[in-house]
């Protein structure tokens, strides 16, 4: 297979070739959900649009490193701080250029985030239903950590008994399909972006609804920058390609102040850039801010981050890992005869339910050990 590259030209497929490498039908001959399509024979690239958990060899992990390499100069520190301070106005343009065009909904967000599914509380593992356990039984301790909102404390969405919020809504495309798919009378979504042409986009729909969601402007790297929610408030906080857009420096701040918005028991849930996706190795020089952070020729900017990283930002706040996985996947231009090395990292990390300044339940090991824990 060839190394990975923006848009690497692999071999062409030989048509007189049995499909021996597909696995697109189970054992029942139904179609398999889409993550569960391995590429087994190299010569069946071009049989498919895309293949899962694609492993990279040792040449193509030296090849993609030496690209990034060569085009890790950063530029002058004048310069970066142009793109610093003029953030909100490149993502503002960035909206009024692409509308609500530019991204698709998220096909696969409830098969790889369950906890914004409908009934997602229904199906809690053994870690869920220790940490629900102890705070039904202790109303002092759900009163001290706000888990339902305290008599007086009013704030959108305050009556609510299940509460999300996506940092980086974009124009809707995480926050639009859950608000079709979860109907739980208990739901409120929460949804904020920096920039605030996205945010009246997404305000403006006819699928926004103020009783069920409330939109905002946020800029997550701005410490002082407040929420519409009291800490330990929110159950599931999500982050799609959005921690990437931060300056590196920022991100450990970034999640204290989301993880202190979490009740006990809450877990963020984050999908981003991995080390040497496409996007990385497409940069060309005269790009590069930092290590492994970018500028884009609209003025954005994007970290590709490693497994480890993100695991001592999240862990740097206190929370638990759930879930820590890597997407490595192989996209096909089966009329170009292109092939495409796509890497994601995705995550949940939980935050830890402690008592009368017991352990915390559930821990790292714990949810590794029980069946089912990375699902609701």
């Amino acid at each position: 297979m060839a190394a990975p590259c923006a848009a690497g030209v692999a071999g062409q497929a030989d048509s007189s070739t049995p499909a021996r490498g597909l696995t697109e039908l189970s054992s029942n001959g139904k179609r398999q959900q889409f993550g569960n399509r391995f590429l087994i024979d190299p010569s069946d690239v071009f049989q498919h649009n895309a293949w899962d958990n694609v492993e990279w060899t040792e040449e193509q992990e030296a090849a993609a490193r030496r690209k990034v390499q060569e085009n890790s100069q950063p530029l002058p520190s004048t310069k970066q701080e142009e793109f610093d301070v003029r953030a909100n106005e490149y993502w503002n343009d960035f909206y009024k250029i692409h509308n609500n065009r530019f991204f698709k909904d998220r096909h696969w967000l409830f098969t790889e985030f369950p906890e914004l599914a409908l009934n997602c509380r229904q199906h809690h593992n053994k870690a869920d239903d220790a940490v629900e356990a102890v705070m039904s039984e202790n109303a002092e301790f759900k009163l001290a950590n706000h888990i339902d909102a305290p008599s007086g404390c009013d704030f959108p969405g305050s009556t609510a008994t299940y509460r999300i919020m996506e940092v980086g809504c974009g124009v809707g495309n995480t926050v639009f399909p859950i608000l079709k798919t979860n109907n739980d009378p208990g739901l409120f979504l929460y949804c904020c972006d920096f920039s605030s042409t996205a945010v009246e986009l997404v305000k403006s729909s006819g699928e926004y609804d103020p009783h069920r969601c409330f939109a905002f402007v946020h800029d997550l790297s701005d410490d002082a920058a407040a929420f519409p929610v009291p800490e330990g408030s929110l159950d599931v906080v999500v982050l799609i390609f959005v921690l990437s857009a931060l300056h590196p420096d920022r991100m450990s701040g970034a999640i204290s102040r989301l993880a202190r918005l979490l009740k006990p028991g809450g877990m963020i849930l984050l999908r981003d850039y991995g080390r040497y996706d496409m996007a990385q190795l497409r940069f060309k020089k005269g790009r590069c801010l930092s290590d492994n952070f970018y500028v884009r020729g609209d003025g954005t900017r994007v970290y590709f981050f490693t497994q480890e990283e993100l695991h001592d930002l999240f862990t740097g706040s206190a929370l638990e890992k759930v879930q820590n996985l890597v997407d490595r996947r192989l996209q096909v231009n089966r009329g170009k005869q292109l092939t495409m090395y796509r890497v994601w990292i995705q995550c949940k990390y939980r935050k830890p339910v402690e008592v009368g300044g017991a352990a915390p339940l559930g821990g790292e090991a714990a949810s590794e050990e029980i069946p089912g824990s990375e699902a609701c």
